[in-house]
């Protein structure tokens, strides 16, 4: 698309092309040629060909396979596509263009200028760097916040080297190239396609540089990934589908940014503004974000949690009418993050923090009230634990603090608590959590406690009488944080970056330096060390699967070796929410025992899968208490701890060899180990070549030890190393998943000869 202009201003950009045709001699000069890429573009002609012999720019050729390759965005669907790929490059780094001519370009007669707009905003300016115009030049000059340089000149095309800022606004960016004859008359081409800009990590001038490889790799460029949900003791590793170069996903990236999180103008060029932004805008309890949480048992009218694979149908369902998607808990919020950051070039990884506080009152401390009985006193307690917890993080200098707190960065999509007045979390900075600079912005306070907090047991005597210290954990919180590893599907634990080792000094001395500096420190105190004779060990068997009995064992040992103790023990069973919300009671039981001198005695509590079957939470998760008082000395004694049973996994059984392009067979199956048939049950399957998740219905019910199966088939599209993932849910079970990786094989064209 082109006009003739009358060789001075164009209307929409008043005085801004005047300045470039004086530059004839700034495009006499000669730049190196640099390293970049490729897209054609065909253009229609001018209307309406000016009589003088302008120079006409017919079309333009974006490069895309050589861009692509250069600035790694060639997984993009849009840049794949065969009919009007779109350009998709990274900022801070050079891209290629060649212009289609009606004539040989001449630079000592022809003036060229490049005029980009922000796609996305109602007026842009060149105090705002929402428009940059430079013009053609021989070699690259300071003068410009972006160059066009020339690299090759052909008979009627010139390759251009476009070199932009590194910190640039990423989005949507127009292109309109104007030419002129120097003294002579003006033409304008706008070109139709717009132009992707995305953040840079492998450019060293962009604030989200990322140095290792490893990293930029994964947390850019993988599209697969691994949540750790579960327990500590019992974790529950869970495939992501973040597909963030699917079709629509970036478009709806940049939709969630500008207008949900209304990142606008300069704004979109720095990543703390954007990552905050992006934390807020994916939840939806302050706006039309993505996802609307629900921690409930009532899932009617949207999708389970439990029941989501990965980001693209969530965000795609988004993307078509602009409501909250029903409904996500931590993983899904996190994960749906994490496609949406890496869609538009920020590092990011999705992280589990296993035992995480929810600090409400921000006093550093989780601190819990019981009675006499070992009840919670419920108006008392705020504060909770998570089992698990999953957050983000993401990769950046963080320039408007300190640079010693530059790396990684945690943000939270999860609405627990406002802060700003929105439900947002974060860039809080890894670094400065370690070292206990809970000041620092942005809610590093809260994070801290997420990780580092100490549990606090009162026993409650009524109002107005003084608290009783029962117990003090300071290893509760925190016990494991970790991520997938780069290169694989395996743990990484990386604990170490957010916290100095349980029981050291340094780890003491961080807690101390904190709690000095909050605002609203909970008033306390420290158990009484004073020596007892009776030494408590609370006991749990691990590895349970659903369905089978399991017990809670409270071990007591007498050090003493003449007198006998009587204790007056409870144990209590309660199922129990992946958030630390205690639901209905399983079992509970009392003893009066008495513990012989220089021995041991163990009581303990049975439970069945009949008593706990019908009020099970999600996660499968129970909590289980012991509260002891040795009667003879007063000495109390409380602990408590969280697990979960386990799941059977879905299993795969595939083909030796998978070829692209041609039809493979998969079988599923799920083992019921339940005491119980399995009814209605259905597995929900993504592999390379859906478009969207196949739903496998399982025809009858599936006996004990029986196994649920079911069959699908797909036709990947390439060769390479790509994943399956599956869900199984039924009347009786749900949240049951597995994964299996695959090597897709090339498939070589065959050559029909003839004799």
């Amino acid at each position: 698309m082109g006009r003739v202009d009358d060789g001075n201003r164009c209307s929409w950009c008043p005085g801004i092309r005047n300045r470039f045709w004086s530059n004839k001699e700034s495009q006499k000069n000669s730049w190196p040629k640099p390293q970049v890429a490729d897209e054609v573009d065909k253009a229609a002609p001018p209307d309406e060909p000016p009589k003088e012999d302008i120079l006409i720019v017919r079309g333009i050729d974006s490069c895309i396979e050589e861009n692509g390759i250069n600035h790694f965005t060639d997984k993009y669907e849009i840049m794949r596509r065969k009919i009007e790929p779109k350009l998709v490059v990274r900022r801070g780094q050079s891209f290629k263009l060649i212009l289609r001519l009606s004539r040989k370009y001449d630079h000592e007669r022809d003036g060229i200028s490049f005029i980009f707009t922000a796609d996305d905003e109602e007026k842009n300016s060149y105090g705002q760097k929402t428009l940059i115009a430079t013009p053609l030049l021989r070699k690259p000059s300071n003068s410009f916040i972006w160059n066009a340089v020339v690299e090759h000149e052909g008979e009627t095309s010139v390759s251009v080297n476009i070199f932009t800022d590194a910190e640039a606004a990423i989005g949507r960016w127009k292109l309109d190239v104007d030419t002129k004859i120097i003294d002579g008359g003006a033409y304008c081409y706008s070109w139709e396609h717009e132009i992707y800009l995305l953040f840079n990590p492998w450019c060293k001038r962009d604030r989200v540089y990322l140095s290792s490889a490893d990293w930029r790799t994964e947390s850019v460029l993988n599209d697969t990934g691994m949540i750790w949900r579960g327990t500590f003791n019992r974790m529950k590793p869970v495939i992501w589908k973040y597909d963030q170069f699917d079709s629509n996903i970036l478009d709806c990236a940049l939709y969630v940014l500008h207008e949900v999180g209304m990142v606008r103008g300069p704004k979109r060029s720095d990543p703390v503004k954007v990552a905050r932004a992006l934390a807020a805008a994916v939840n939806s309890a302050d706006d039309d974000g993505v996802i609307m949480g629900n921690w409930s048992d009532d899932f009617s009218g949207g999708t389970p949690p439990t029941k989501w694979i990965g980001s693209k149908e969530i965000l795609r369902k988004y993307y078509k009418k602009k409501k909250p998607v029903k409904f996500g808990q931590c993983w899904v919020f996190s994960g749906v993050l994490t496609t949406i950051c890496r869609a538009l070039g920020l590092p990011t990884r999705t992280v589990t923090n296993y035992s995480s506080a929810h600090d409400t009152q921000g006093s550093l401390t989780v601190d819990y009230f019981l009675n006499q009985d070992g009840d919670f006193v419920e108006d008392m307690n705020s504060d909770s634990v998570w089992t698990f917890h999953v957050w983000n993080e993401v990769w950046m200098c963080r320039s408007d603090v300190d640079e010693k707190f530059d790396g990684w960065q945690v943000i939270d999509a999860t609405p627990q608590e406002q802060s700003e007045d929105i439900y947002q979390v974060g860039p809080a900075s890894v670094s400065a959590l370690k070292h206990g600079d809970v000041l620092k912005p942005y809610d590093n306070g809260f994070v801290f406690a997420e990780v580092n907090a100490d549990k606090v047991y009162w026993r409650y005597n009524g109002p107005n009488k003084p608290l009783k210290l029962l117990q003090k954990d300071t290893q509760a919180i925190g016990k494991l944080i970790c991520t997938k590893a780069p290169h694989s599907f395996d743990r990484l634990d990386i604990t170490n970056i957010y916290k100095h080792p349980e029981k050291s000094y340094k780890e003491r001395h961080t807690m101390l330096k904190a709690l000095q500096q909050s605002q609203n420190i909970f008033a306390r105190y420290y158990l009484n060390e004073d020596f007892n004779d009776i030494h408590f060990e609370f006991v749990l068997k691990d590895d349970i699967k659903i369905g089978e009995p399991f017990s809670v064992i409270l071990a007591m040992t007498n050090k003493n070796e003449t007198i006998d103790y009587k204790v007056v023990v409870l144990l209590r069973v309660d199922v129990m929410d992946y958030t630390g919300n205690v639901g209905e009671m399983v079992q509970r039981r009392s003893f009066d025992v008495v513990v012989k001198a220089n021995s041991i005695h163990e009581v303990s509590l049975e439970v069945n899968y009949y008593q706990y079957a019908k009020i099970l939470m999600d996660q499968a998760t129970f909590k289980t208490l012991c509260f002891a008082k040795v009667q003879d000395t007063n000495f109390e004694y409380y602990a408590e701890d969280d697990f979960r049973v386990r799941k059977p996994d879905v299993k795969f059984s595939i083909p030796e060899k998978i070829v692209e392009g041609k039809e493979a067979v998969v079988v599923v199956t799920l083992e019921n180990s339940l005491p119980v048939p399995l009814k209605k049950g259905e597995f929900t399957v993504e592999a390379p070549g859906l478009e969207r998740p196949v739903k496998i219905k399982v025809k009858s019910s599936v006996p004990p030890g029986e196994k649920a199966v079911g069959e699908f088939t797909f036709v990947p599209p390439r060769s390479g190393v790509y994943s399956i993932a599956a869900k199984f849910v039924c009347k009786e079970m749900d949240d049951c998943d597995g994964y299996k990786v695959i090597k897709v094989q090339y498939s070589p064209v065959e050559m029909n000869t003839t004799e």
